[in-house]
C-alpha cells in the first residue's frame, strides 16, 4: 500500500482523542445528565454541529502537517470530484448511495489518513453539488471520514481475500454509517410521546434498545440498501480500480522530490563520443 501521508505516532494520538469526541458527539444524549439544559434543547445538535467542523479541521491539519505535494493534491482533488458527481446517482433512492464504494477504495489505496481527509472533502463537495448543505452535513462528515479512514487500516491482503474483506468491510461501514447518523438526531426527531422516543436519563441499555427499535422501524431498509448497493459495487470495481490507483501511485511516486537540474546519466548509458 502506497500511504500518500505518512501518519506519525503523535497524529494517531490526535486520532485517538477525536475517536473519543466522536463517541461524544454522537452518544451523549444517552449519558447526559436529565438535569442538565442539553437533555431538552432541540438546539444542542446544531452546537455540536458547529463544534465538529472546527474539531475536523485541527485534526486534518494535523494529518497532512507534512504537507500534500501537488501530485498528492491532484489525486485527492479527483476523487473528490468522483465523490460529488456520483452522489446525484443515489441519493434519495432507497439507500443506494454510491458515495461509499468510493471512500473505501481511496482509503485502502492511500492509506488512513488519505482517507480521513477524502470522506471530509468528498462529502462537502457533495453537498454544494446536491444541495445538501444544513446541520446535518458536519455529522457525515465525520463519520465518512471514519469510514475511509478505516479502509486505510484493513489488513495487507490481495486477490480474492482483499476482494472479500473490501466488502464485508463495505457492508460493515454502511450499517454503521446509518447508526450514527440515525443517533445524530433520534433523541429530537419523533418527540417525547412515543414508544420509540428517546428518554433523557433513563438507562442506557433502556435507551438503547428503543433506538435499536427506531433504527429497525424506520431505516433498515435505507441501511440495508445502502449496504447491499455498496458491496454490489465493490465487487464489480474493487479489482479494476484498485489496480488503476495503484499503477497511478507507482508511476506518480507520491512524495518523492525530483530534481531537474540533475544532469548526470544513468549507469547504463554512455557519453555521445560524435561530439
Amino acid at each position: 500500500m502506497n500511504r500518500i501521508i505518512s501518519l506519525k505516532p503523535k497524529t494517531f494520538i490526535t486520532l485517538g482523542v477525536l475517536a473519543l469526541l466522536s463517541v461524544v458527539i454522537f452518544l451523549w444524549p444517552l449519558f447526559v445528565d436529565p438535569s442538565s439544559a442539553l437533555s431538552n434543547d432541540a438546539q444542542a445538535p446544531l452546537y455540536l454541529a458547529l463544534v465538529i467542523p472546527l474539531v475536523l479541521a485541527a485534526v486534518i491539519s494535523e494529518i497532512s502537517e507534512d504537507g500534500f505535494d501537488v501530485k498528492a493534491i491532484a489525486m485527492l482533488g479527483v476523487l473528490t470530484a468522483l465523490v460529488a458527481v456520483v452522489r446525484p446517482f443515489g441519493a434519495g433512492t432507497a439507500g443506494f448511495e454510491a458515495v461509499f464504494f468510493v471512500l473505501i477504495l481511496g482509503g485502502r489505496a492511500f492509506g488512513p489518513g488519505f482517507g480521513f481527509i477524502l470522506g471530509n472533502t468528498g462529502l462537502f463537495a457533495s453537498a454544494l453539488l446536491t444541495a445538501g448543505i444544513g446541520p446535518w452535513l458536519p455529522y457525515q462528515m465525520l463519520a465518512a471520514a471514519w469510514v475511509g479512514f478505516g479502509a486505510g487500516l484493513l489488513p495487507p491482503l490481495r486477490g480474492k481475500l482483499e476482494l472479500l474483506l473490501i466488502i464485508f468491510y463495505g457492508i460493515f461501514a454502511s450499517l454503521a454509517y446509518g447508526f450514527l447518523m440515525n443517533m445524530s438526531f433520534w433523541p429530537y426527531a419523533i418527540g417525547a410521546s412515543t414508544e420509540l422516543s428517546f428518554v433523557p436519563g433513563a438507562p442506557v441499555l433502556d435507551n438503547l434498545h428503543t433506538f435499536v427499535l427506531f433504527s429497525l422501524t424506520t431505516s433498515l431498509g435505507w441501511d440495508l440498501g445502502r449496504a447491499l448497493f455498496t458491496s454490489f459495487l465493490l465487487l464489480l470495481t474493487a479489482t479494476p480500480v484498485l489496480g488503476a490507483l495503484r499503477r497511478a501511485s507507482r508511476r506518480a511516486a507520491f512524495g518523492v522530490e525530483r530534481s531537474f537540474g540533475d544532469t548526470s546519466l544513468p549507469r547504463h548509458a554512455s557519453p555521445d563520443k560524435t561530439q
